[in-house]
């Protein structure tokens, strides 16, 4: 047998037994592969054979992971990443700069858009690139080079920079406010409340608002958006009452296009962050947006 430097076994047989690991299939895993069922087969016997265990469990579904194949592909699969985020940063390095940044769709629009402007203005020749989402186990999201988040500052294998905290009241459309008496946390049990069903379970929903004064909103008071732009658009349309977070409302409001209710109000138990892998570190481009952020940001 080749003697290897690394006490590796066949990176063929390594790559050929991720690819399975993900599918949980062997036929798919052949399809991405563009190899035979049979070819798969082969290294995987011949990698269970070098490693003296097995690594799957084979049932008439497909495949599962034993306990060595799964300490093995959790390895596995983050030092590919690793080498795949290095290649792109040696493959690009000479190329036009650029920095991808991830947000969801509200943030993106309401607080990022209006300022990114500033940003180019100082660096045209960095081009920034954008992941929106939603949801933050988007793949497109996770693997921006930094990425704005709401939430506590703890997340497994994220380096973090606080950016700002946030407080959150209700807000709606002028016509609606006029029609309705909405001073109090009680009035808002009698009107029709437009509601976010988040991906991300950070995000504060009525409920938990309106808990600190121990009033119960009707179920049937809720009409429910999954994008939090769209909701308060149905809010300047006069349809009903949104949760407004300041840092995304503000300017709506000083555009007349939202009202505030009252001094009605929650201090997000949260903040904003910056994030980016720990295992990656900030290229020179990155870390130029993350200080100015930051700068602007008054955190």
């Amino acid at each position: 047998m080749a003697r290897r430097h690394y006490k590796l076994p066949s990176l063929t047989g390594l790559n050929t037994f991720d690819a399975c690991a993900r599918y949980g299939s062997l036929t798919q895993a052949a399809a991405e592969l563009g190899v035979t069922l049979g070819a798969v087969s082969r290294q995987i016997k011949s990698l269970e054979i070098d490693l003296g265990l097995a690594v799957f469990k084979r049932h008439y579904r497909g495949v599962e992971l034993t306990k060595a194949g799964l300490e093995l592909h959790q390895v596995l699969s983050s030092s590919f990443r690793n080498i795949g985020n290095a290649w792109q940063t040696i493959k690009t390095r000479g190329e036009t700069a650029s920095i991808t940044i991830g947000a969801t769709t509200a943030l993106a629009s309401l607080w990022l858009m209006p300022r990114l402007g500033g940003f180019w203005s100082m660096h045209k020749q960095i081009a920034l690139n954008h992941a929106i989402s939603d949801n933050p186990d988007d793949e497109g999201f996770r693997s921006a080079d930094i990425r704005i988040r709401y939430g506590d500052g703890h997340w497994p294998g994220e380096s973090v920079t606080r950016l700002f905290d946030d407080i959150i009241y209700p807000v709606c459309g002028r016509a609606f406010a006029e029609e309705n008496e909405l001073t109090q946390p009680n009035h808002l049990a009698n009107v029709p409340l437009l509601c976010l069903d988040s991906f991300d379970p950070a995000w504060i929903g009525w409920n938990h608002w309106i808990a600190q004064w121990g009033v119960e909103l009707p179920e049937s008071n809720f009409r429910r958006f999954n994008n939090y732009v769209v909701a308060l658009q149905a809010a300047e349309e006069n349809q009903g009452v949104a949760l407004g977070w300041d840092s995304q409302v503000d300017t709506l409001i000083k555009q007349n296009k939202l009202v505030r209710l009252g001094s009605m109000e929650m201090k997000a138990p949260g903040s904003y962050y910056l994030t980016w892998e720990s295992n990656r570190p900030l290229s020179n481009q990155a870390a130029l947006l993350s200080d100015w952020l930051v700068s602007i940001s008054g955190a």
